[in-house]
């Protein structure tokens, strides 16, 4: 019975020196892990920072981009009304071009008109032969058969030629 006893507190002196090392074992196990624990507080901690930094500058620079796209569109209006302007303006003057031109051809058209013959026919078969027959397309058939009776047959000739083809000259 002494050796049962004996064995029984050897293997409870063998156990209980096992439950010391293994509770060593798991402080230390506890210490590393409170470590880590701590280390990846910060990391996390340094990540939350980190996003909103990131956070903040992305709306900044959202606010700065909506700032930017309203000058862009106010530009971009303004620079379509200026055109829409110009377009007017430039309309209103191709109008006035065209009623001075009206003008200045009615005019030209009248002078031949209360010319003599002669002098028209003159005149007029000395011009290019294109500007000569836009003159006489404007004239009543009446003139131009008077005038044209008074030029040289072949200038006569290749004016004709061009009023048939009709304008433009």
């Amino acid at each position: 019975m002494k050796r049962a006893v004996f064995i029984y507190l050897l293997t409870l002196t063998t156990l209980l020196a096992q439950t010391t090392d293994c509770t060593k074992i798991f402080e230390e196990r506890k210490g590393e892990l409170i470590k880590e624990l701590d280390q990846i507080d910060e990391a996390r901690q340094s990540f939350e920072a980190l996003k909103a930094a990131s956070n903040a500058l992305f709306v900044k620079q959202e606010e700065e981009l909506n700032k930017k796209e309203l000058e862009l569109n106010e530009l971009q209006n303004k620079i379509d009304e200026d055109k829409k302007r110009v377009e007017a303006l430039i309309e209103e003057n191709r109008e006035i071009l065209s009623l001075i031109n009206e003008a200045k051809d009615n005019r030209l058209i009248e002078t031949y008109s209360k010319m003599k013959d002669s002098a028209a026919a003159l005149i007029l078969q000395e011009m290019d032969r294109k500007e000569a027959a836009s003159i006489f397309f404007a004239l009543p058939p009446k003139k131009i058969s008077a005038i044209l009776a008074k030029m040289e047959p072949q200038i006569a000739s290749e004016i004709t030629t061009l009023l048939k083809a009709g304008p433009p000259f």
